[in-house]
């Protein structure tokens, strides 16, 4: 028992940190590279808000990807000129636009979630099953870190 007290103390977690930022980082990249053709990142990441969340306001959806108005309004209106999502005025507030998926923006989130996964799967293949035990206790880890985080 002594030993892997000894090792759990010796980990030196700023260097743990930096080497799971870079790998968390590098992984995001090559998963991002796999999402559908011609949506960016920050399409992608407000298209799947709106679906985990909406419907919802402009200003709400400003809230939860931190970006600004401006921003946020020129990504709706290329979302909604790609017909990945629907705006719509509040009945009572003409001033308010809601969003929401459409079947398309659904069925495009699904596919890019698809081949993400197909690309992560293909890759965990690979690994003896020890290694994707590891993994395995390592994502639950990674969900623990980010628990009620926003």
């Amino acid at each position: 028992m002594a030993s892997v007290t000894t090792t759990i103390a010796s980990i030196d977690t700023a260097e743990l940190a930096s080497r799971l930022r870079l790998g968390v980082t590098r992984l995001a990249r090559k998963l991002r590279q796999q999402a559908e053709p011609g949506i960016t990142p920050s399409l992608l990441s407000a298209l799947s808000t709106i679906e985990r969340v909406g419907p919802l306001t402009i200003g709400d959806l400003c809230a939860v990807e931190q970006v600004q108005p401006p921003t946020m309004t020129r990504l709706v209106a290329s979302l909604v000129e790609t017909g990945l999502v629907e705006r719509s005025v509040d009945p009572d507030d003409r001033r308010v636009a809601w969003v929401r998926v459409t079947p398309s923006g659904a069925r495009s989130l699904a596919q890019t979630r698809k081949r993400k996964e197909a690309y992560l799967a293909k890759r965990l293949r690979r690994l003896e099953p020890d290694r994707l035990a590891v993994l395995e206790e390592a994502a639950a880890i990674l969900d623990e870190l980010v628990e009620g985080e926003s």
